[in-house]
């Protein structure tokens, strides 16, 4: 391998390596919401929550259009979240619940 061929190649491993990958923006905004609305009461691994009032969301793998109608309108114990919430934050938490639920 020549000298220029040998540079090229350690400056692509160095960029592939220590170049931040791009997270996800939602996923993350979604996390906001629920460890400040959900987790107190909801158990979801990735959050790090162990709410006893709610369901274990890991057990439970809800899909996002079902998320977005409990939180949208509350379903048992659980309160409605809208006009507490936006919709398009109900929707980012539902969002994080699904995907990070499913995972």
């Amino acid at each position: 391998m020549n000298k220029n061929n040998f540079f090229y190649t350690s400056v692509v491993i160095s960029i592939l390596f220590f170049v931040p990958v791009k997270a996800d923006q939602k996923f993350d905004l979604g996390k906001d919401i629920f460890l400040n609305n959900c987790a107190m009461c909801n158990t979801l691994a990735d959050a790090k929550s162990s709410g006893m009032i709610g369901p274990n969301l890991n057990e439970l793998k809800p899909e996002k259009t079902i998320i977005i109608g409990a939180v949208t309108n509350g379903i048992g114990v659980m309160p409605a979240f809208e006009g507490i919430l936006s919709s398009e934050e109900i929707e980012t938490v539902s969002y994080y619940v699904s995907k990070s639920s499913n995972q």
